[in-house]
């Protein structure tokens, strides 16, 4: 009787095991597995489910890294955490790939808070949320959310972090435990006679993050670098000419140190007690608030798409809010600098509402469509007022 499971297609091998890969098994599987390999001379990757294996040994360590230098490609999935804890802490997950396996859950039925590029966000219960990312986000894409969330976390920003990853179908996803927490946009659009008191902690929150300096040593991204490499990214759906438009803009902003988030739109915002907390951390870089302020602005006044279905309240309640919002931000400035602050912002938001089709490459092609329509009316007809107003970016000085 076979100890392990083969399955193979295309060149591609998947080895299981249910069981304690002990040191009584592990000679005996090893000349098994060595068996089948030479029947299927054409495997070029190997892959071992780690899904019913409940222990491993050191003899069984030392399978996988023959196996590894075999079959450079050689990699592990759906490992148990205490299986997994022995990998990490031998220091096997430097040395080959190894993902944990994660378990299942199912958002058939819960409520829809939050949608935005690269996921959706249900509530599941009154303590917990879930952002589901689209089919095609990797597990480490996810892992870098989750590590920027905590490095932003240390450095004073108020964000919830997850400390579980799930599995939606074929889809990953992250969960939040947040009692009793709403979105922004929920709130706004739960209580409008209290707009502008959600303006002013909407303000407070910006104003918070932009006063955190990130240090030199930090892992947080630089966002100007981040924004640069995306507006490249649509250089297949607007061409050359159009992106070196978009790069000129982009080129103008000043560098800076600031904590920026990068998609501060009201449904990134979760209100939990009189606390604003943020949920959506997988853009988070350091750089000149005008890129923050810019990208916010793209969603909350110049959203190319379904504006109440992504923002979750009416287009007019969200310009409403916004443009209290950005008083509160400039508080204390001359009605010149603060008109003249949100021309600079506006020019900037231009870019982010074509540079945010490289969050995914399965955006439906009719959204695609609807963003290249709207170059002509954003940056074309309004191209002569942004170069000018681009020259002015180096004024806004930290």
């Amino acid at each position: 009787m076979d100890i392990i499971q083969i399955k193979e297609e295309n060149g591609c091998m998947t080895i299981s095991f249910d069981g304690r890969l002990d040191s009584s098994l592990t000679t005996e599987i090893q000349q098994e597995l060595a068996t089948k390999l030479n029947d299927a001379p054409g495997v070029k990757e190997l892959t071992w489910d780690g899904c019913g294996m409940e222990y491993i040994s050191s003899s069984g360590l030392r399978l996988m890294l023959m196996l590894k230098k075999k079959y450079p490609s050689f990699k592990l999935v759906n490992v148990c955490p205490d299986v997994y804890n022995v990998f990490e802490m031998t220091g096997f997950t430097k040395m080959m790939t190894v993902e944990r396996g994660l378990r299942q859950m199912c958002v058939e039925g819960c409520e829809e808070i939050g949608r935005g590029g690269v996921g959706v966000v249900y509530r599941v219960s009154d303590d917990t949320i879930i952002k589901v990312f689209r089919e095609g986000t990797s597990m480490n894409d996810i892992t870098n959310e989750i590590s920027m969330a905590k490095e932003a976390f240390v450095l004073g920003m108020p964000t919830a972090i997850s400390f579980d990853m799930v599995q939606v179908g074929k889809q990953y996803g992250l969960v939040y435990e947040l009692l009793k927490a709403q979105t922004l946009s929920q709130c706004i659009k739960n209580h409008p006679e209290n707009v502008d008191e959600y303006a002013r902690q909407y303000a407070g929150l910006f104003r918070q993050l932009h006063d955190i300096e990130v240090p030199p040593s930090s892992n947080i991204p630089n966002a100007h670098e981040n924004d640069e490499r995306s507006i490249n990214h649509v250089r297949r759906y607007f061409g050359d000419e159009r992106v070196e438009m978009l790069l000129q803009i982009h080129r103008a902003i000043p560098q800076g140190n600031r904590l920026l988030h990068c998609d501060l739109q009201a449904k990134n915002a979760m209100m939990q007690g009189d606390e604003l907390m943020l949920i959506d951390m997988g853009e988070v870089g350091y750089g000149h608030p005008l890129i923050d302020l810019g990208h916010a602005y793209s969603a909350m006044v110049g959203l190319v798409g379904d504006y109440e279905k992504i923002i979750g309240i009416p287009m007019e309640l969200g310009i409403q809010v916004w443009d209290k919002m950005i008083r509160y931000y400039f508080e204390g400035e001359s009605e010149e600098t603060i008109a003249h602050r949100c021309d600079q912002i506006r020019a900037v938001s231009y870019i982010r509402n074509f540079s945010w089709l490289s969050l995914s490459d399965s955006f439906p092609e009719e959204v695609i469509e609807e963003c290249k329509a709207t170059f002509e009316e954003r940056i074309i007809k309004q191209w002569d007022f942004i170069v000018e107003t681009s020259k002015t970016f180096a004024d806004w000085t930290l």
